[in-house]
């Protein structure tokens, strides 16, 4: 029981999971902020251009 305990303590595959999913998480953030902004910026270029073509 003794030595299981020590292999469960030891093992850092869960940790890396954990890891790996809170990077996502962060990623999937920067991604989200970046297309909200470039798409209000690409849509005030549209309406600029439909300004311009009036």
């Amino acid at each position: 029981m003794k030595s299981l305990l020590n292999r469960f303590i030891k093992d850092e595959s869960g940790a890396t999971a954990i890891e790996y999913g809170l990077i996502a998480g962060l990623l999937s953030i920067v991604i989200v902020g970046g297309v909200t902004a470039a798409g209000t910026s690409v849509g005030a270029l549209f309406d600029s251009v439909d300004t311009a073509l009036q």
